[in-house]
Parts: C-alpha cells; structure tokens; sequence
C-alpha cells in the first residue's frame, strides 16, 4: 500500500484514498493491500503491477527477491495486541469529509481484527525463526547506494517506493527490523537514502520513520481523538459480534488466496 501511495505523490497525481475495504472489492478478494483501481477499471492488487501501469519501470527478479526478504520481521507486529490496535487507530481515515472518516474508521476496525488475525495465525503455524541478525536483510540495499543516491541511479523509482514502503510498514508498529536500520553500522549509506527519501517526500503524510530519522519532513497524520473513539468502538463491537466476525475473518482469508 505505502509502495503505491508514495509513487502516486511524487508524479503529483491526483487519487482518493479509502482505509476500509469496498463491498464490491470485499466479495471479489477479501481484505487486500495495495488494492487500486485507475480510471474506474479493474482492481489491481499488486504493487509493482499498479506503479507499472502509472509509468514506472518494472522490478527486475533478483530485487523482487530482495524486496520480500526486507519483509523479514514483520509478523512481530502483533506481538503486542494493544500496540497493534491503538497505532492503527491513530492512523485513522484521512478523507475530508466527517461523515464519512466516521464510517470508514468504524469498520476499518475489521481490517485491522482481519490482519490482527492473520498474522497471528502465520506465527502460531507458519512461524520461521528470526534470523541471527536483522540487518542482514538490507546489506543487498546497502551495496546498491555505492555511487548513487538511489537504488537505480539519481532518480527513485518502483524499487525504492517498495522498500521504503517496508521502512514505513516497519516504523509504524515497532518491529525488530527496525533497530539495526538506525543502529548496524553496516547500513550508513541506507540511512543516507532514508534521508533522502525523506527530504523528497517531505510533505507526505504518512512518514512513518519520520519517527526515528530526524528531517524537516513532516510527522504522519493522526486521526483526532474523536475518530480514534470511533474506531475503538468499532473494534469492541467486531469482539462482541464475534459469531459474524470470525466467519467473515475467515471469507476474507479464502477470498484472499483465489485472488
């Protein structure tokens, strides 16, 4: 999702951004991230498939690879249930209309249950132990910023919107990947690009690792704590409708895997 959004910002283009999940898109595949549609056509559901079709060059098979093991660590998001709730509740719905942040920060709550889950699941059967060292995951990065300032020369394109989609998925709820990405000193040309990155997004809103690298970026938008409410509410009546919940949790997750 944050891949997409930060391609969209930096050609300027023009888009409105929905945090709950369509009907429509909900009965063809679930609960899914990236899901875009450009000009009233398909949903795309792919990352580098929806930046190639906005202009962007294609991602070739050894980066696609690197990308995915830059994911390395991510299933630590829901090691805290109460931290992974209350962050997504601070992200909020930004569309500017009140009602309709209000709806969609209500059932946005059952996105968040449905990912709460999934990952849950992922660690109690699919559960990979850590590696020795996160950092490693980043040393194929770390090797391309030799002589430039991004990963395919002086200008960003599908790979560095991808991987610094992960920065911010990693910023926005605390996980292990994200200690040696400010501390191994193996990683000085990363945090370089990091800054970059950040200097060249410097209005985007929703700059995760703005957190942790000091910039004149600007912090990322938090919903008020009003629409925060809402989404709490929202999350104590999916618990409560649990006989509806779980059974769409699982519709969702089956969905997901035809698509």
């Amino acid at each position: 999702m944050q891949a997409v959004l930060l391609g969209l910002h930096d050609r300027r283009i023009k888009h409105h951004v929905r945090t709950a999940t369509p009907p429509a898109l909900f009965l063809k595949a679930g609960v899914m991230m990236p899901a875009a549609r450009i000009n009233d056509g398909p949903w795309m559901l792919d990352s580098a498939s929806i930046l190639k079709e906005l202009g962007f060059d294609s991602v070739s098979a050894d980066d696609a690879k690197a990308i995915g093991r830059a994911w390395t660590g991510v299933t630590h998001r829901t090691d805290n249930a109460l931290r992974f709730f209350n962050r997504f509740s601070m992200a909020g719905d930004p569309g500017p209309s009140f009602l309709g942040r209000t709806w969609h920060n209500f059932w946005r709550s059952f996105s968040t249950c449905y990912f709460f889950t999934l990952i849950s699941g992922l660690n109690l059967f699919f559960k990979r132990p850590d590696p020795d060292n996160f950092g490693d995951q980043y040393l194929y990065w770390e090797k391309r910023l030799d002589n430039q300032d991004f990963m395919n020369g002086q200008e960003p394109d599908i790979v560095d919107f991808q991987l610094f989609g992960i920065v911010q998925c990693h910023a926005s709820i605390p996980v292990p990947p994200m200690d040696p990405l400010i501390h191994d000193e193996r990683l000085g040309k990363l945090r370089d690009w990091v800054l970059r990155m950040q200097a060249r997004f410097v209005d985007y809103p929703y700059l995760y690792s703005r957190y942790y690298f000091e910039s004149d970026a600007r912090m990322p938008y938090q919903a008020d704590l009003f629409q925060r409410g809402v989404f709490w509410l929202g999350a104590g009546a999916m618990i409560v409708s649990f006989p509806i919940t779980v059974p769409l949790i699982a519709f969702a997750v089956f969905r997901g895997r035809r698509v």
